[in-house]
């Protein structure tokens, strides 16, 4: 194992990940055609509807019965960054907001003091294969802002900045910056209250596509304490600091020097999570992260009494009209669109 490479493992469905991260999670489901109620045309006989995680015929139900994906759940005291690569998330929350985003947008959303929200993947053609494929990344909070406001924002594919590097053979590589910056390119603000938003803390998440044999040299990151990890996801080799990678594979990597990456005999995808620790003890159960474990059962009685502001929709999975295009309604009652 080279100096700068100092730990590698196999990814499994849920991915480990190093402070402030808490785990990501690639969904990447081959769905058929949508039918009227924008759920798979298929037959879902024999599916652990309410359950699906099995992956049968290359695709899962999750927790949905009709349209598949999570129906309202809470969280408290941490950040989800949801990066849909293909297909579409119907979003619908506690707060009185909604959303549609898809095609390359991020929704970056602080869970704070408590927040219960539905994420919905509705199969808009009726005629055409809607695959679906998204990273959702937990990103910790430190103590002091364990309990904020619940707040999200809306990264739109058309504002996320992207570095494009030719090696000297003319191969290229393209990052996706959807958290800190690179080559001088530097992401959108997440939201206010975020690990992320505070300078020191040296977040950045990246979305790396190599072509076959290209070669990129990652700088180092801003102090000694950061950590970065490469998950390599896409592709058959990938070498780091001239070690070898083979495909599905995480690689926790010295963050303070250059890193130097080549592809394989083909094309690579790799997701790069990279922030300084926050340093505190982690108490979490299901959707709750907290410090300890009292403030977990806290967050537990809180639920029950308050349900974080009750679940104002008529399902406990909506979707939108077939039509309706890429948006977000705030709780505010604000509503942004994609510039599609």
């Amino acid at each position: 194992m080279s100096s700068i490479v100092l730990e590698t493992r196999r990814l499994g469905f849920q991915w480990e990940t190093a402070d402030p991260f808490l785990f990501c999670v690639h969904h990447d489901d081959a769905y058929p055609a949508g039918n009227e109620a924008m759920g798979p045309a298929v037959s879902l006989e024999g599916r652990n509807i309410g359950q699906d995680f099995e992956g049968k015929d290359g695709w899962r139900m999750y927790h949905g019965s009709s349209v598949p994906g999570f129906p309202q759940h809470p969280h408290r005291g941490f950040e989800t960054v949801t990066i849909v690569r293909r297909g579409y998330i119907d979003h619908s929350d506690s707060l009185g907001a909604t959303a549609r985003f898809g095609r390359g947008d991020v929704q970056w959303l602080t869970a704070g003091g408590g927040i219960v929200h539905s994420e919905m993947f509705p199969l808009l053609d009726p005629k055409q294969p809607n695959p679906v494929e998204l990273f959702q990344i937990w990103l910790n909070l430190p103590s002091t802002d364990k309990l904020v406001d619940p707040h999200f924002v809306m990264l739109w594919n058309e504002e996320i900045p992207v570095v494009t590097a030719t090696d000297d053979a003319g191969r290229t590589v393209t990052i996706t910056v959807v958290a800190g910056e690179l080559e001088g390119k530097r992401a959108p603000s997440p939201p206010p209250h975020s690990w992320a938003a505070r300078a020191e803390a040296d977040v950045a998440i990246w979305c790396v596509r190599m072509d076959a044999g290209a070669r990129f040299t990652f700088p180092p990151a801003k102090g000694p304490e950061t950590t970065r990890t490469l998950y390599f996801f896409g592709g058959t080799s990938l070498r780091a600091d001239g070690q070898t990678l083979p495909a599905r594979t995480a690689a926790a990597v010295r963050a303070d020097v250059p890193l130097s990456i080549e592809a394989g005999d083909e094309p690579c995808e790799l997701l790069v999570l990279q922030g300084r620790p926050i340093g505190e003890p982690v108490a979490n159960h299901g959707p709750f992260v907290m410090n300890t474990r009292a403030e977990l059962e806290q967050a537990y009685t809180d639920y029950r009494r308050t349900r974080f502001g009750g679940w104002p929709w008529k399902s406990d999975g909506p979707v939108h009209p077939r039509e309706e295009g890429r948006f977000a309604k705030h709780p505010d009652g604000r509503i942004e669109r994609a510039n599609e």
